[in-house]
């Protein structure tokens, strides 16, 4: 499986990933739709692995690092799989980007908690296309990554 790439090459495909997966991210929210507070965290750790990943290739850091790599990789593929499971209400989002059950506060603070509101919820589905959300590809995409860099880490640890 893939064996014909070096190190390297892995390290490099994985983070051109990451890469793409961002600069992606930002197309749609050029495109009208806006992320929501989990999206935005599961851009962090794809910066992450981008950076390390163009770091190792261009200054020839040490293959070890690719364990950093697989780290961000999985970091991202777990917000993925949470934020689906936020989208289809499987899991309890953050406070932040869900709605929240109407206390029995009074009037001011219901109006308080409707104006703190976010204006994208990590719960609603923007975007999706055969059923599939973005959130899912990302945690699709990141496991997928995270295979490279771990083949990555794996091959310099033999030696390869």
């Amino acid at each position: 499986m893939l064996t014909f790439l070096s190190p390297r090459q892995m390290i490099a495909l994985a983070a051109a990933g990451s890469a793409a997966v961002l600069i992606g991210a930002l197309i749609f929210q050029s495109l009208g739709y806006p992320p929501c507070d989990l999206c935005i965290l599961q851009r962090w750790p794809h910066l992450v692995a981008a950076v390390l990943g163009g770091m190792i290739v261009l200054f020839r850091l040490p293959l070890a690092l690719a364990f950093f790599g697989a780290l961000a990789a999985l970091t991202t593929a777990a917000l993925g799989i949470y934020h689906s499971g936020v989208e289809r209400h499987i899991f309890a989002g953050p406070d932040s980007c869900t709605s929240n059950p109407v206390g029995t506060g009074s009037a001011t603070d219901l109006l308080a908690q409707i104006q703190a509101a976010p204006l994208v919820r990590c719960d609603e589905i923007v975007w999706d296309i055969f059923g599939i959300t973005m959130a899912n590809l990302n945690a699709v995409g990141s496991l997928a990554f995270a295979v490279l860099w771990v083949m990555a880490y794996r091959a310099a640890r033999r030696g390869a």
